[in-house]
């Protein structure tokens, strides 16, 4: 069973500090974490056991290096469905391995995917991909020039 984040969930000044680490660099060891929060290692790992119970820490991932990434062509795929068509698009968008991030959101768009190809052909073939799902309306592209800020 899964805890849900809630307003009770309070994060104080060392969880935040201890996030921030780790957001800088997920494989940190224990003993180092510690060391720069002036805290023991037992309460380190306590309060991350905590933070992961708590999904306020929800998993640890591989951050590709930007070099890897900027040889990527990438793009935002704006995405407008038909009515009560979500769940099967969002199954169907989790199979393709180039779509790196899926956004639910307000306005005149439904979804926006964030997704990456080897080439402008390539992109070109997934935009289209995507805008041949059964209940995608209509998709509108935005290409990535160049990342400003990244966190």
């Amino acid at each position: 069973m899964r805890t849900k984040l809630t307003a009770t969930t309070a994060l104080d000044d060392t969880d935040r500090a201890l996030l921030a680490l780790l957001r800088d660099n997920a494989r940190m060891p224990t003993a180092v974490l510690a060391r720069r929060l002036k805290l023991s290692r037992t309460t380190v790992q306590s309060r991350m056991a905590r933070l992961e119970r708590e999904r306020v820490i929800a998993g640890y991932t591989v951050a590709v290096s930007a070099e890897v990434e900027a040889d990527l062509v990438r793009a935002h795929v704006l995405i407008t469905l038909e009515p009560r068509k979500s769940a099967p698009i969002e199954a169907a968008l989790r199979r393709i391995p180039e779509l790196r991030t899926l956004h639910s959101v307000s306005g005149p768009f439904d979804l926006i995917a964030v997704v990456a190809a080897a080439s402008i052909g390539e992109l070109d073939r997934l935009i289209d991909r995507i805008g041949m799902l059964d209940g995608v309306e209509r998709t509108t592209s935005a290409i990535v020039l160049s990342t400003r800020i990244a966190r």
